[in-house]
């Protein structure tokens, strides 16, 4: 299973688009690396992770072949994870010869109303909480996150291969602790949201930051889903927490997590 992230900010992206704050300007300064856009990845090369409006920008970055992308799965509906526009590119002469003739398109009820009918070459399906379903070679289920009334995060299988896809996401609930604690689920990686870094906010918020995350490991650990061997990311990170690289590396590594950046590939 190959993992990449096409995207590591919040929805203002960093440097946010219409800030001057000291972290934006020494992002702009030093580029690479601090330059992140809004959330979004791709496992292989056919299912993608979120639909924001910075997907065309993405795509071509990575020189990913949109054509052939089979599956999208939608986090929920805010404008960082969703630009339903887009997918009308995929119909009439936007699109020809395409090797994935139809994306098929997953996502809670709420998120379905939003996207209303479903472009030409596009079809819809709903997926309620702890719902899997087979996607090709993936395993699927959605689980219900702690951010709006329609967010959802992921758990993908790809043979024995397992991710745990948490953006946007506060602490879990408990309840999906004790399903993958039930269901045995033994992760290979975890990518978590950290969009506060070290901002404090409490473990009922909608996003979490490093000390949230710490936590929320021990109560996986406790449970079995998380291991030695589990690889950790933190993602998704927030202008205002002053995600620059290197400060981030400085923090997440001596607690044994991975910092995700934009471009950044790697094989679970």
């Amino acid at each position: 299973m190959k993992l990449t992230y096409l995207g590591t900010a919040a929805a203002e992206g960093f440097p946010a688009v219409f800030c001057h704050c000291p972290y934006c300007c020494e992002a702009r300064r030093l580029g690479g690396k601090n330059i992140r856009t809004r959330t979004q990845a791709l496992l292989n090369t056919d299912l993608l992770i979120d639909l924001p409006a910075d997907t065309y920008a993405h795509l071509l970055a990575n020189r990913i072949e949109g054509d052939r992308i089979r599956y999208l799965l939608l986090t929920h509906e805010h404008q960082d994870h969703l630009y339903p526009d887009e997918l009308k590119m995929r119909a009439g002469a936007y699109a020809h010869g395409m090797r994935a003739p139809e994306l098929e398109v997953f996502c809670s009820r709420g998120v379905a109303a939003r996207i209303g009918r479903a472009p030409l070459n596009t079809s819809l399906t709903v997926l309620a909480p702890y719902e899997e379903i087979a996607l090709g070679g993936y395993r699927v289920t959605a689980l219900p996150a702690r951010h709006t009334e329609n967010a959802l995060i992921y758990l993908i299988e790809e043979g024995d291969r397992a991710l745990l896809w948490a953006h946007d996401t506060g602490f879990f609930y408990p309840e999906v602790i004790d399903w993958l604690a039930e269901r045995k689920v033994r992760l290979d990686a975890i990518s978590l949201d950290c969009t506060h870094v070290e901002l404090p906010i409490g473990d009922e918020g909608r996003h979490m930051g490093l000390p949230n995350i710490a936590r929320l490991l021990s109560r996986l650990c406790e449970r079995g889903t998380v291991t030695d061997a589990t690889a950790v990311y933190i993602n998704h990170f927030s202008h205002n927490a002053n995600p620059l690289h290197e400060r981030l590396v400085a923090l997440a590594s001596p607690l044994g997590y991975r910092v995700a950046y934009d471009g950044l590939s790697v094989t679970l």
